[in-house]
């Protein structure tokens, strides 16, 4: 199903909004990169869903991208339910780590191509 709607806290709706005000510099270097449908799909930034808010999505996709802070290792188990959760709604989590964003650009958009190239083939 197109752009399904996953519900979400109300309370989300507002620090999501500070959020895209305060974004990060590797949020921002992705989004230049991914903004304006650049992947032919059109992505959002900082988007509630159930508890949580996810850096970018797409709804056509189901595919929320998540840029990993450098230290990230005390999450893992945060994280991991999380994307669960969201799985257990059809979305799938695709983590991009913070210094990839910043260094390796060509790496990180070859890495979302791909994962929209096989999510095609597999709706075929």
């Amino acid at each position: 199903m197109l752009n399904r709607i996953i519900p979400y806290r109300p309370d989300l709706k507002e620090k999501a909004r500070q959020l895209r005000k305060n974004s990060t510099l590797a949020e921002i270097l992705l989004w230049e990169e991914i903004k304006d449908r650049k992947l032919v799909y059109q992505f959002h930034r900082q988007v509630p869903m159930l508890n949580y808010i996810v850096d970018f999505y797409n709804h056509e996709l189901r595919l929320a991208i998540e840029v990993d802070p450098d230290s990230h290792d005390h999450k893992a188990d945060y994280d991991a339910h999380r994307d669960q959760e969201l799985k257990s709604y059809g979305v799938t989590v695709l983590r991009i780590e913070n210094i990839d964003v910043k260094r390796r650009m060509a790496y990180v958009m070859q890495e979302i191509y791909h994962w929209i190239k096989d999510y095609k083939e597999r709706q075929k």
